[in-house]
Parts: structure tokens; C-alpha cells; sequence
């Protein structure tokens, strides 16, 4: 696979996938180490709901390859409680602890709900200005009346990608704003369950889709993150190893 696409899935901790992925053996501390060894990245998202610990960051970074790479949703309190209002420090705080991956850090993901609107659209200015740029920054959203040219020249200015999102409640929008792009296959929770351990919805034509897609991003931009959703198919590890060999 060319060293430029990562490939992945939306988390790793799932123990509905004992027996369909991991070794039935394995216990779930094991459970990253294991996935580690078939696929090259990993989207975090408990980073959402809680910043982990130093010892949490760290065993992370030692139980993988020295070519794997993290992505990580920032916690909702910024994207979701906040809303981007007074929240330098705690933004701080969770750059710093995501350091701790050092060379294993990839892209981070501010992941806005549908409340986040165009009014909305300053703030976003003033944050993406203030975040340092040693990092890899993606910005997502739900309301679909942000998805202008104000937002994108925006990204383009402080060099952040805009997630390429494929889910039933908003459009595919293939913009290039950053050095790299982020696509995120999130499926439809309402037709796939996610929890039985195996393809529940046959996506191979659509995978096929994106590998061609994917094939021409390569061409005109730095590296490629897809992580796949538990939504997807229904079974992320077969989602990933299907696009890997169409690349």
C-alpha cells in the first residue's frame, strides 16, 4: 500500500469483534496491539468524551508500530458544549496530552454538531488562528448551510482539511483545503447495527468508488486518512482490508 494512505477504523475497542477479528485469546488490553498489526491507523474517538490520561497517551503510543498513526476527535466540551466560546486552555490542555504519541499523532478532528451554524463561522476564524501550527488540524460539520466558500477559504487560510464525509444526512463534499485530506464513511445507523461482528451491508461497490477516488487525491494532495465506521458495513475490519487491496 503507498505509504501515503492510512487506513482505518473508527475506534478499536470493540469485543463484538472477538472471533471475526481479534483471537478469541486475546484480552482487550490486547485489543490495539493486535489491531495494530493489520492496519497503519486508528481514529480515537473517546477522545470526545474524556481527555485520557499521560499513562493512557503513552500505552497507546508503545503498543504500536513506529509507522502507526493516531487520529483524535476533539472532546465535545469544545465542539459540542463550548461551542469554540472561551475554550483556549482546555484546547490547550488536550494538544499537550496528545503530544504525548510524538511521531504516532496524526490529524485532529473538530467534529461540530448541526447547532454549531454560518453565525457560528467567526469563531471557528478565531480558533483555527490561535491553535499552533505543528499540528494536523480537520474540521467536520453537520449543518450544511456552512458548506460555502467563506468556510472553505477560511480552512485554506489556516491550512485545515475539510472531513469528506459519506452519511445520509449530509452531502459529499469533495473540497480541498489542506496538504492532506480526511474522509470519513460513516454509514447509516438507522439501516446497520454495527454490534454483530460481521458485513451486515455488501459496500463493495462503493468501496471500489472510493479507491478510485482515493487514487486521484493521491495524485494532487499529501497523505489520505479514511476511517471507516461500525455503520459502514457493519464490520470496519473487512471494510478496511477491501480498500487496502484496491489500492
Amino acid at each position: 500500500m503507498d505509504a501515503k494512505v492510512h487506513i482505518g477504523t473508527m475506534g478499536w475497542s470493540y469485543d463484538f469483534w472477538t472471533g471475526n477479528f481479534y483471537p478469541t485469546e486475546i484480552a482487550p488490553d490486547g485489543y490495539l496491539s493486535e489491531y495494530a498489526k493489520h492496519f497503519n491507523t486508528v481514529e480515537v474517538d473517546n477522545t470526545f468524551y474524556r481527555i485520557p490520561s499521560k499513562d493512557t497517551v503513552a500505552k497507546w503510543r508503545d503498543q504500536t508500530p513506529g509507522d502507526f498513526l493516531f487520529s483524535a476527535k476533539f472532546p465535545r466540551r469544545i465542539t459540542h458544549e463550548k461551542m469554540l466560546n472561551d475554550c483556549n486552555e482546555i484546547a490547550g490542555f488536550f494538544l499537550e496530552r496528545m503530544s504525548l504519541l510524538q511521531g504516532k499523532l496524526g490529524p485532529l478532528l473538530l467534529q461540530f454538531p448541526y447547532a454549531f451554524k454560518s453565525e457560528h463561522a467567526n469563531l471557528l476564524k478565531d480558533f483555527l488562528s490561535a491553535l499552533p501550527g505543528t499540528y494536523r488540524f480537520v474540521v467536520e460539520v453537520r449543518n450544511r448551510k456552512l458548506l460555502n466558500e467563506e468556510l472553505y477559504s477560511s480552512l485554506r487560510e489556516h491550512k485545515t482539511a475539510l472531513a469528506v464525509v459519506e452519511q445520509p444526512f449530509m452531502p459529499t463534499v469533495e473540497v480541498t483545503t489542506s496538504d492532506f485530506a480526511y474522509i470519513r464513511l460513516e454509514g447509516d445507523r438507522r439501516k446497520v447495527n454495527g454490534t454483530y461482528g460481521k458485513v451486515e451491508i455488501d459496500r463493495r461497490q462503493d468501496i471500489t468508488k472510493w479507491a478510485e477516488k482515493i487514487k486521484k487525491l493521491m495524485d494532487s494532495t499529501g497523505d489520505v486518512f479514511v476511517y471507516f465506521s461500525k455503520f459502514y458495513s457493519g464490520h470496519p475490519p473487512t471494510d478496511v482490508k477491501q480498500l487496502a487491496a484496491l489500492l
